[in-house]
């Protein structure tokens, strides 16, 4: 018994990370900083600790897949768009950010509906999205929890946002026409 419950340890902690997304919303529209910035903080390290226990232990799983990237892509897309209509993030980067994965869902609906499925496999330019993506979450956050000045890394970080974001839609559309054309 304790070994089924086990296995499902890593998408209870993905699953955990899914409620924590409401809560996130609510402080950032709230404007409590510091709390927004310990919830990030905590699913990040949930992120990173189920994928850990997951490899480790041979756990993973297609629900444990699914369920990590939707939980990811919620946090992110969800705060990105709070962030934004608080006024802290320009609402073209946010708009970006959401229509990229809008983007490459719908490519995948459209492919499964045309009886073409493709598997998708995260690309290393998706990965640096992600990363960047999570990073200027980070450094808002931060800077509004403490009280410190965004000036030029603010700047600079969205500026990669965008551009990293760009390249990864490009990157997965160039994938998807290549597959659709075959």
């Amino acid at each position: 018994m304790t070994r089924k419950w086990f296995a499902f340890l890593p998408n209870l902690i993905s699953l955990g990370r899914l409620v924590l997304v409401p809560v996130s919303v609510d402080m950032i529209a709230s404007r409590r900083w510091v709390e927004a910035l310990a919830i990030f903080l905590v699913a990040g390290i949930s992120d990173a600790l189920d994928g850990w226990i997951a490899r480790r232990f041979d756990l993973r799983s297609e629900l444990g897949a699914y369920l990590d990237a939707i939980a990811d892509k919620a946090l992110l897309i969800c705060d990105y768009v709070t962030l934004a209509i608080v006024g802290e993030l320009p609402m073209a980067l946010a708009l970006l950010v959401v229509s990229r994965d809008v983007m490459i869902i719908g490519a995948v609906i459209l492919s499964w509906l045309l009886d073409r499925p493709m598997r998708i496999k995260p690309l290393w330019i998706s990965k640096a999205n992600t990363a960047g993506q999570i990073g200027l979450v980070d450094l808002v956050l931060a800077v509004l929890a403490f009280g410190w000045p965004l000036g030029f890394w603010g700047i600079v970080g969205q500026w990669t946002v965008a551009a990293l974001t760009l390249a990864s839609l490009a990157a997965y559309f160039r994938r998807w026409v290549t597959h659709m054309s075959a």
